[in-house]
C-alpha cells in the first residue's frame, strides 16, 4: 500500500504542530520548513480544520494549532480521513472473472484492517518522543527541507 502525497502532507503538518504546541504556526512557516507548496498546504490545513484536527486563528497574529491534544489524534484517523479508499484490488467491478472464487479479496481486506489497526495504536503525541526532536532534525538539514522520499540517513551533517 502506498499513501498519497496529500496524506503525507497532512501527517507532516500535524507532526510540525505537535512539535510546536507552545505557539501558533503559520502555513508559510510549515511550507518553508518542508519545502512544500503553500497552496497545497492551504488545502491540507483547510481539510484538517474541517475534520476538527486543527484550529485556525485569523488575524495579524493568527495561525494554526492542534484542535485537540496530540495524544488524542491517531495516525489511523488521519490516514482514513485523507485517503479515498482502501480497496487494494478492484474485485467488485466485474472485470475479474475469478473474483468470486479466488479468495484474495478477503485476504487483502484482512491485511488492510491489520494495517489500520497498527496506525490506530499510535497518536501524534507518541511521535516526537524519539531520540531526536523533530525540529532539531529539520534545523540540521535546511537544504533538504524533508522533501518526500528524502533519505534522512544520507543527509547527516558532516563531522567537523
Amino acid at each position: 500500500m502506498r499513501l498519497t502525497l496529500y496524506t503525507d502532507y497532512s501527517i507532516r503538518v500535524l507532526v510540525f504542530l505537535t512539535a510546536r504546541t507552545e505557539r501558533l504556526s503559520s502555513i508559510s512557516e510549515i511550507s518553508q520548513t518542508y519545502g512544500i507548496s503553500k497552496n497545497h498546504l492551504m488545502k491540507v490545513v483547510h481539510d484538517l480544520g474541517r475534520a476538527g484536527l486543527v484550529t485556525t486563528v485569523r488575524g495579524r497574529s493568527g495561525g494554526i494549532k492542534l484542535a485537540r491534544p496530540a495524544s488524542e489524534i491517531t495516525v489511523g484517523e488521519v490516514v482514513r480521513l485523507t485517503e479515498d479508499g482502501f480497496d487494494l484490488v478492484d474485485c467488485s467491478s466485474g472485470s475479474c472473472i475469478i473474483a468470486r472464487a479466488c479468495g484474495i479479496r478477503g485476504i487483502l481486506k484482512e491485511a488492510t484492517r491489520a494495517f489500520l489497526a497498527v496506525l490506530d495504536g499510535y497518536t501524534f503525541g507518541d511521535l516526537p518522543k524519539s531520540e531526536l526532536d523533530i525540529l532539531d532534525v529539520l534545523a540540521a538539514f535546511p537544504d533538504a527541507r524533508a522533501k518526500p522520499g528524502a533519505d534522512v540517513a544520507a543527509l547527516e551533517p558532516a563531522a567537523g
